[in-house]
């Protein structure tokens, strides 16, 4: 894999990551669409979401500290309001990562890796943002939130196992749905995505250590840091946006995305 690749594969998860707009599809594209290069495979697609990792951890280092006090208090069984957001995270989790346990031995990840699959879901999710989005939005903060706001927009993430769902697109989606304001929605989305990349990051290790895939860290290496910056000026971004305008350019952007995969998903596959 050349240099270039792994800097443009770096540079689109960091951008997508956090946006509603699924970086896993936007990865799986880039080598279909560009003559000549190969598939990145699913490693260097994980090792890019580790790198997007530390972005959300350090810009939302304060929500972070919470999770890990949180952890403490679920050890040592000590009520706080720490404890009850490490609880909710962890219950929004477990869903997901059952069910991507049970896409991976059953071998169901290849075949959702397709053009005219992801055209389809891309178009489809992108509407439901849009009509999640104008719904009225009363809940101001994390404080507020409920068990049933948690196993919610859990069972909603478990949707983002398929390439071009979006798994902030269609937490935040949930999230609008149950009344939250978009600041919101796009915060917990991020600090939802930190048990879910750490699991694929561990995913990604013992495949690595398994299949003695030493030629391929040093590209990790390299998608991780590119993906990193990327992700983390794409966070400073978004949540800006969050507090001026709707979600609907990002829902133009998946709408037009999914046409264009379905009109070209020929020429693609070839």
């Amino acid at each position: 894999m050349t240099l270039v690749q792994l800097i443009v594969l770096a540079l689109i998860q960091g951008i997508t990551e956090f946006l509603p707009i699924s970086s896993s599809a936007h990865l799986i594209l880039a080598p279909i669409a560009v003559n000549g290069w190969q598939d990145q495979g699913p490693l260097i697609d994980i090792a890019a979401h580790v790198g997007s990792l530390g972005a959300v951890l350090l810009y939302f280092r304060q929500e972070t500290g919470m999770l890990f006090r949180g952890g403490v208090d679920v050890l040592r069984w000590r009520e706080s309001g720490d404890r009850r957001l490490f609880l909710f995270i962890a219950a929004a989790t477990v869903p997901t990562l059952a069910l991507a346990a049970i896409f991976v031995l059953a071998d169901w990840t290849q075949a959702l890796r397709n053009p005219v699959v992801i055209g389809w879901v891309s178009i489809i999710f992108g509407l439901l943002l849009w009509h999640g989005d104008r719904s009225k939005s009363d809940k101001a903060g994390l404080e507020r939130m409920s068990w049933r706001d948690a196993l919610s927009i859990g069972a909603a993430q478990m949707c983002a196992l398929a390439p071009g769902v979006s798994r902030s697109g269609v937490t935040m989606t949930m999230a609008r749905y149950l009344g939250w304001t978009r600041p919101e929605a796009a915060r917990f989305s991020m600090l939802l995505a930190i048990p879910t990349i750490l699991a694929l990051g561990a995913f990604a290790t013992l495949e690595i250590i398994r299949d003695g895939a030493g030629a391929d860290m040093r590209s990790a290496l390299i998608v991780g840091v590119l993906s990193f910056a990327s992700a983390y000026a794409a966070i400073a971004v978004l949540m800006k946006l969050t507090r001026t305008i709707s979600f609907l350019p990002f829902v133009i952007y998946r709408v037009v995305f999914g046409v264009l995969l379905l009109a070209f998903a020929g020429a693609l596959a070839a």
